[in-house]
């Protein structure tokens, strides 16, 4: 077992390993952990492709890694998660563009935003953070099916703690919007999304895992006020006394950690944090992963949910 914890950077994580010969397929790598993740792999000779959904600042991320490690390979593709439409142009640009995918890090996200639906009319949150990458996931599969050592990672949250999936509403076709509830739910579902990859394509030799990555101040809360900063911040420090920010290479270590690390070769859907496999707790704020985000009937239910949303069956 490895001593990473918290403190862990992502130079930490990849201290003489190399990546080369291996194809990294990340969203959200315009900024943030995703651009962080990038940076890490490509400087230990991956190829890296970052998804996103403006040109010019997935230019401006090629650039800012390219300054610190000139040699880098990078490639950007366009990926707006918030359209079936788009997801499905992404899958078969890809297909057409790339021979594997060794590494898929579904790292793109929103977090308590305003309730708004995405262009398919789905739940904001739920509708990015989940059944995006659901649907990307599906059609990117065949590449990773080409892959070697394949993982899948799925950025999650300790904010699943917040609430599990509402598998007969989603939505919030009739409940009262919640921007907590809602996050909560679309990070327990990115748990759950884990699970059912793994029991459907372990045989394949793909593993996938989910990942929270601790608190880290990134663009991710830009929907935020004032006030819902400082009342989170406040329900953090309550939960957790202990609590400190990370940076951003702290914050995508474990992510990266996920992708690479060889004590989870062979295992899969597992939720990690801090560098290690967490334990499941249904009681502790201040880790550990609950056990409805790991439930295989919740996992089943969601999929069959998520392949009727975005009108495609998913199978290994």
């Amino acid at each position: 077992m490895s001593d990473f914890g918290k403190n862990t950077t992502t130079d930490d994580v990849l201290a003489g390993k190399d990546l080369s010969g291996t194809t990294v397929f990340v969203t959200g790598g315009n900024s943030g952990l995703g651009q962080e993740t990038g940076r890490a792999v490509a400087a230990h000779g991956a190829h890296v492709v970052l998804a996103g959904r403006d040109q010019a600042k997935l230019d401006a991320a090629v650039a800012a890694i390219k300054s610190d490690h000139p040699d880098a390979k990078l490639e950007t593709i366009i990926c707006d998660l918030g359209s079936l439409d788009g997801i499905r142009a992404c899958g078969r640009e890809a297909g057409e563009r790339f021979d594997k995918i060794d590494l898929l890090i579904n790292n793109a996200g929103v977090m308590a935003c305003p309730f708004a639906k995405t262009s398919d009319g789905f739940e904001m949150q739920f509708g990015t953070n989940h059944l995006g990458h659901f649907l990307l996931t599906k059609c990117l599969m065949p590449l990773v099916e080409k892959g070697s050592n394949k993982r899948i990672v799925n950025l999650s949250s300790r904010g699943h703690h917040f609430a599990p999936v509402d598998l007969d509403d989603p939505n919030f076709r009739s409940r009262e919007y919640n921007e907590w509830v809602s996050y909560g739910q679309s990070k327990t579902a990115n748990v759950l999304f884990s699970v059912g990859l793994e029991d459907r394509f372990t045989d394949k030799g793909i593993h996938a895992y989910a990942v929270h990555p601790g608190g880290i101040q990134t663009n991710l809360g830009r929907h935020m006020t004032e006030e819902q900063s400082a009342a989170l911040i406040e329900r953090i420090s309550k939960s957790d006394p202990d609590f400190s920010w990370k940076t951003i290479p702290q914050g995508a270590a474990t992510q990266v950690w996920a992708a690479t690390a060889d004590e989870l070769e062979g295992r899969g859907g597992v939720y990690c944090e801090d560098c290690h496999v967490a334990e499941v707790d249904d009681e502790s704020t201040t880790g550990g992963v609950r056990t409805y985000a790991l439930d295989k009937g919740n996992a089943d239910r969601l999929w069959t949910i998520s392949e009727e949303m975005v009108g495609e069956t998913f199978t290994g």
